[in-house]
């Protein structure tokens, strides 16, 4: 018997977030202060992928955003590259502000791997994250630079730090934004049913938090 929470449910519009960066780069501790709105006690590496959801509403519309946090390390990934990609609504590139290789040439590299997958700035919505703003090492990715790297390439650029809780609206911005872009889209081909979910057969995929 269908119930009026069920139907809404149903309606909710679900969008697949992809977050790519290199190992090391802070993108676990950021699906998971999203979505749970803390920081993790202890991280370890990803090997495969780690899926979290959270349900949000949009301009008086329930919508769910899935993040897909993948394995840095090549090795771990490489089977799975092609499914991570599949139905990707948004990407959020990552990389740690105080780790030159990670933004470049880092980002590039993940870039590159978007394009080969017939993603870009012109289809889908895509951002820059810099993350662990909470250290600040000299040395650090100046601020200007990668702001221009990101205007560059056609995407807006965000500075966080999942760890620190004064940041942590710094964080929800970032996928506010792309929440609010993809809301937007007119043609309902751009988004995924409401019941997806990672596929059998996709290797290490574990659904490590669900906001209801």
């Amino acid at each position: 018997m269908s119930t009026p929470a069920l139907d809404q449910k149903l309606k909710r519009r679900t969008f697949k977030v992809i977050v790519l960066g290199d190992a090391g780069v802070g993108k676990t501790c950021l699906t998971f202060r999203f979505c749970s709105g803390s920081f993790p006690d202890g991280v370890d590496s990803t090997i495969g992928v780690d899926f979290r959801e959270k349900n949000l509403t949009v301009d008086g519309e329930d919508i769910r955003l899935q993040l897909w946090d993948t394995a840095g390390q090549e090795r771990f990934r490489r089977s799975m590259i092609s499914h991570y990609y599949r139905n990707a609504n948004a990407v959020v590139f990552v990389y740690d502000i105080n780790c030159k290789n990670s933004f470049t040439p880092g980002l590039d590299k993940w870039i590159a791997e978007c394009e080969a997958q017939g993603l870009t700035p012109s289809k889908i919505p895509m951002v820059v994250l810099g993350n662990k703003a909470d250290i600040q090492k000299s040395g650090c990715v100046p601020t200007l630079v990668a702001q221009r790297y990101a205007d560059e390439r056609g995407m807006p650029h965000f500075e966080t730090s999942a760890k620190d809780d004064s940041k942590s609206d710094h964080v929800d911005a970032v996928f506010m934004t792309l929440a609010h872009k993809l809301k937007h889209y007119r043609s309902g081909a751009m988004f995924l049913n409401s019941n997806s979910s990672p596929e059998k057969g996709t290797g290490s995929v574990r659904i490590l938090y669900q906001n209801k």
